[in-house]
């Protein structure tokens, strides 16, 4: 495992598991949580999933790779549309996992090019990519120009 050097540092705390509640530690983030009814859960109106939340933190984060990885490389991609899908489901060795999909969209950069950012942004620099490389199935689909 590679190690870091810390620059920042948040947490979160959740109460009730999947049917509960999760706050960040400055009150920004507060939800509350339900299983979703295709899980056998009650889904809940108004509320989110760990899901849904992984989905949004992927997104940004990606999305600010991608804006970064740009303007190393004199492109502007800081109009790109990123959207995070995160499905859930059970493991053939027990337990659930997840599986994510990447779409990345910008009618501004050529296809060519935005695959290019797309592909370092993933591979260098994100660190939710870093995060799940060999442990979740991410597939990344791009949309340019």
């Amino acid at each position: 495992m590679d190690s870091i050097q810390i620059v920042h540092t948040t947490s979160a705390t959740a109460t009730g598991g999947r049917n509960g509640h999760a706050r960040s530690h400055d009150g920004q983030v507060s939800v509350d949580l339900s299983v979703p009814g295709a899980m056998g859960g009650p889904g809940r109106p108004n509320t989110t999933t760990p899901e849904d939340l992984f989905a949004a933190g992927y997104a940004a984060c990606f999305s600010g790779a991608l804006d970064f990885v740009g303007r190393q490389q004199r492109r502007d991609a800081s109009g790109a549309r990123v959207t995070c899908t995160v499905s859930i489901g059970p493991r053939d060795a027990g337990g659930f996992g997840l599986a994510v999909k990447l779409r990345v969209e910008d009618d501004a950069l050529p296809q060519r090019e935005l695959q290019s950012l797309a592909r370092e942004a993933h591979e260098k620099l994100c660190p939710y990519s870093h995060a799940t490389r060999n442990n979740v199935d991410v597939q990344i689909e791009v949309r340019g120009a």
